[in-house]
């Protein structure tokens, strides 16, 4: 039987999660699966160790970021969010993205840190919401569907705010 990524690091399978425990159990384990402490192990004690850290490592990435979070716990539910049939989105979230991509672009174009990094401040506290949204939606309702929605949104949410941030970067 295989862990999930919740039960490889002893957590529930809740969208909100003990982040100082994922930290803990993460560091943890990479200690005891670190490649560097299988040299002189046989071959397939080090590809078990190389595994496990790289099982580790996903899982811990995935569990860290709320969009990753949501999306895998809908996974385990028998929902695929983030499929390419599954692309619906409310009207006025649909007209919010091209206005957030319309001010990027004209700050871009007038080199506008603060600009940007105003827009970035608004987006991640629309996250805020998501994120809090999604925590009421899967662990309390338990109504996947509009889970799914709130987690479409937050993976363009974080998209958007990757940009931003390598505009910044490249501005600066």
């Amino acid at each position: 039987m295989s862990l999930n990524y919740f039960q490889l690091f002893d957590l529930p399978e809740t969208f909100a999660i003990a982040q100082a425990k994922l930290e803990t159990q993460y560091r943890q384990l990479q200690s005891t699966a670190h490649p560097d402490r299988f040299v002189t192990a046989t071959a397939a004690e080090q590809r078990q160790s190389m595994q496990l850290a790289t099982l580790a490592n996903e899982a811990y990435l995935t569990l860290k970021s709320p969009a990753k979070r949501a999306d895998y716990l809908l996974t385990l539910k028998g929902i695929d969010s983030l499929n390419d049939s599954n692309t619906s989105l409310p009207m006025d979230f649909l007209m919010q993205q091209i206005e957030w991509r319309e001010t990027m672009e004209e700050a871009i174009a007038a080199k506008d840190t603060a600009g940007l990094e105003s827009l970035f401040d608004e987006m991640q506290a629309e996250s805020k919401q998501l994120t809090a949204q999604l925590t009421d939606l899967i662990d309390n309702k338990k109504d996947y569907a509009a889970a799914s929605e709130s987690t479409r949104k937050l993976v363009f949410i974080d998209k958007v705010c990757a940009d931003i941030g390598q505009a910044i970067e490249r501005l600066d």
